[in-house]
């Protein structure tokens, strides 16, 4: 199991669009996904899930994953936090 802490820094926060492209990149791999916001822990691979935290801008996140992928998945998702989520800075 490894985890990290990311902040949510693009403008609009966790809205459908940046929930969207997180929990379809989480799809990809087979390690589970937990989300933790507030003391609040989703499933990262459900949509639901993630909006549900309702993560605005500077927002602390810890992501979890667990399974044969999680370094692979877990970097992949640190660099789309980092790249705003496509979003431009």
């Amino acid at each position: 199991m490894v985890e990290r802490e990311v902040t949510v820094i693009n403008r609009l926060g966790l809205h459908a669009r940046a929930a969207a492209k997180l929990v379809q990149l989480l799809g990809q791999y087979r390690s589970k996904a937990t989300l933790i916001c507030r003391g609040r822990e989703v499933n990262g691979k459900s949509i639901m899930g993630v909006m549900l935290l309702a993560a605005g801008k500077d927002t602390q996140l810890t992501v979890r994953l667990d399974g044969q992928d999680e370094a692979e998945a877990l970097e992949a998702v640190c660099a789309l936090f980092a790249r705003y989520f496509d979003e431009g800075g």
